[in-house]
């Protein structure tokens, strides 16, 4: 009789148990339900990191020094959309940008206009958003001299510049149609101080340079008299994209909170990588620019 009686409670405990454990799954189901109906955003798969890249092609300062800064950008970024692990990547130059993409199979991008353009089809970049940054030039171009007075005045005549290593968004999108690079002798030059100096010792009658660049003519040394002789249209600012790796929820998601980014809470650490704000947008905010750069 005992041992029957022993044989009830264990069998009462099983039964308890498992009804604790159906309570607990039903409290499981209806939490997850809950935060899905709420827009929490859904709990990410262990393994899979979320990787951005960021590609700043002509800016001031180096990869080392800006990786920290993109470190807590993207921790932030994941934070806000819920990812449960991201990495970010800086780059000053295409080819190792290539080479993440290749390797790593980021899910989003924020690139330079010209890399943008390049790029687009090879890797099939899907427009998500805007981002306005500081000290990286690019929105505006223009041709400065000391001696020529217009664009007439620089052709054939040597020509600096750390841009015209991508002659093709140059001569398509920088000039549209008003001047190629083999309208000058140009001089291809590796940091954009150095095209500046090319023209103050005389070694180039005219130079290609950004808005940035432009910018910065009122401090440095030598350049009295040099003034832009031409500018282009105001381009685009730089874009941010979405991968094929990307799931189309997670996307959707990320483009609405963009704005978020680098809101008050956060504007210190969009500040450190460069980036004044992010906005979202779609295709039609670079249409211009394609149809110009072409296929």
């Amino acid at each position: 009789m005992i041992h029957g009686m022993r044989r009830a409670t264990n069998n009462m405990r099983t039964i308890g148990n498992a009804r604790v454990r159906t309570s607990a799954l039903r409290l499981a189901l209806l939490t997850t339900t809950l935060a899905a109906l709420r827009g929490a955003p859904p709990a990410r798969a262990e393994g899979t990191t979320v990787g951005i890249l960021v590609l700043k092609e002509h800016g001031v300062g180096s990869q080392a020094l800006a990786q920290p800064y993109i470190d807590r950008f993207v921790a932030l970024a994941a934070v806000q959309n819920g990812w449960g692990e991201a990495k970010g990547q800086y780059f000053t130059n295409r080819s190792a940008a290539e080479a993440f993409i290749q390797e790593q199979k980021p899910h989003y991008a924020i690139l330079s206009l010209a890399a943008f353009l390049a790029l687009r089809g090879r890797y099939r970049f899907d427009v998500i958003g805007e981002a306005e940054v500081s000290l990286a030039g690019g929105r505006q171009y223009s041709l400065i001299s000391k001696s020529a007075k217009d664009l007439a005045g620089c052709k054939g005549k040597v020509l600096a510049s750390d841009h015209i290593d991508d002659a093709r968004f140059i001569e398509r999108v920088v000039a549209r149609g008003q001047f190629t690079l083999a309208d000058f002798t140009p001089v291809q030059t590796q940091r954009p101080l150095q095209t500046i100096k090319k023209l103050v010792n005389d070694e180039a009658t005219c130079a290609l340079v950004d808005d940035t660049q432009l910018a910065e003519l009122s401090h440095i040394e030598g350049v009295e008299g040099v003034r832009a002789v031409w500018t282009s249209a105001k381009l685009p600012p730089m874009t941010v994209v979405a991968l094929p790796a990307a799931p189309a929820a997670e996307r959707k998601r990320f483009q609405e909170n963009l704005k978020k980014v680098c809101d008050a809470e956060r504007q210190s650490a969009c500040g450190e990588v460069g980036i004044v704000s992010l906005t979202a947008a779609g295709a039609k905010n670079y249409e211009a620019v394609v149809a110009a750069y072409g296929k």
